[in-house]
């Protein structure tokens, strides 16, 4: 005969207040496993189908301004953000960082979507699935990379994956048929918004691309690239290349310019160098000759002092005023002086030679002295 229970107890017969103390007594001393974020930078991001998330402790749910005040203690918020990251650049980066710092203690999850899926509701990419994947395992912000992340979040993937809050930017992203893909997630209280990077996108730089074709096809076949591999024909490459022989001769000429003007500029300054060398030079020169030739200058003293000796020795010499005076008959006129008085040697027959007679007369007078 089966045992009848009343409401006050379980089907085990025991009382459901029991049961449920049991139940949280128990549930507390399971304790959380999930991963932590990475401190070390020595490795990429993982995989989450390589360490996905197997805590049995249960999630409970979070309030915005619960984890910004840091709790709960035991375990980190995970914070979800998925996106394509076709040519992965600084923009990515930055919402990336954003997310991870919304929170004190965070573990940012990010998904990223196929190829398949991408095509379908975005349009071609430039890099695979494969590269995108391994462009966000290595970035600094992230510890955990989702592949082939679904293009809407359902309730059984955010549970699969634990996850707390979803950051993306604020803008409504209309896609798949609806208006806004992060409206639930909007209503449910679990989205968290971040700033976009103005003037950097992937749409951006594939215009880049686009608009100066011709220069990186330039670019490409100058590196080696062939016509077949930049899907170029014929006539364009044989174009591309009369147009990079172009460009070095103008790139030849720019430098031949260049280098005549420096040579230019070095020869005015050496020749300005000369000029002021030769100025002084010049100056000292004139300064020299002005101490030696001038009014006052050494030679006109050493003129005036030849020219003093030269006169004391063209002067003759008087006779001595008392002199013994001998007896003579006034009628006897005196006789003529004899030759033998004077000098011995002959009168000067030139001006030179009278100039030497003058030259050694001083240079005598100088002896005596």
């Amino acid at each position: 005969m089966p045992v009848l229970t009343t409401d006050a107890e379980s089907e085990t017969g025991i009382p459901k207040s029991l049961s449920n103390e049991l139940l949280s007594e128990t549930m507390e001393e399971i304790e959380h496993t999930c991963p932590q974020p990475r401190l070390t930078l020595i490795a990429p991001a993982p995989f989450a189908d390589e360490i996905s998330c197997q805590c049995q402790a249960p999630h409970e749910k979070l309030t915005i301004t619960q984890a910004r005040l840091g709790t709960p203690v035991d375990r980190p918020v995970r914070v979800y953000a998925d996106g394509i990251f076709d040519l992965f650049h600084s923009g990515h980066a930055r919402a990336l960082m954003q997310a991870k710092t919304l929170f004190p203690n965070s573990y940012l999850l990010v998904g990223v979507c196929s190829d398949d899926l991408t095509h379908k509701f975005k349009g071609f990419t430039v890099m695979n699935e494969t590269e995108r994947y391994e462009a966000l395992r290595h970035c600094r912000y992230v510890d955990e990379v989702i592949r082939d992340a679904p293009w809407t979040l359902t309730p059984e993937f955010l549970e699969k994956h634990k996850i707390d809050f979803v950051a993306h930017d604020d803008i409504p992203y209309s896609s798949a048929g609806s208006d806004d893909v992060y409206k639930h997630i909007k209503e449910a209280g679990m989205f968290v918004p971040t700033q976009r990077t103005e003037g950097i996108s992937t749409s951006d730089i594939i215009t880049r691309i686009v608009r100066d074709y011709d220069v990186y096809a330039r670019r490409n076949l100058q590196r080696g690239y062939t016509a077949k591999e930049l899907n170029v024909s014929f006539i364009n490459e044989k174009k591309y290349r009369f147009q990079n022989q172009v460009d070095k001769m103008k790139e030849k000429v720019k430098n031949v310019e260049e280098k005549s003007k420096e040579f230019v500029n070095k020869v005015e300054e050496k020749s300005h160098d000369l000029i002021q060398k030769w100025e002084e030079k010049s100056r000292e020169f004139i300064g020299n000759f002005l101490e030696l030739f001038g009014p006052d200058g050494a030679w006109k003293q050493m003129f005036q002092e030849r020219s003093g000796r030269m006169l004391q020795a063209l002067s003759p010499r008087q006779s001595p005023t008392s002199s013994p005076t001998r007896g003579r008959s006034p009628s006897r006129s005196p006789s003529p002086p004899s030759p033998w008085l004077f000098n011995k040697a002959s009168p000067p027959s030139s001006p030179k030679a009278a100039s030497a007679s003058i030259s050694s007369m001083s240079e005598g007078d100088e002896d005596e002295k």
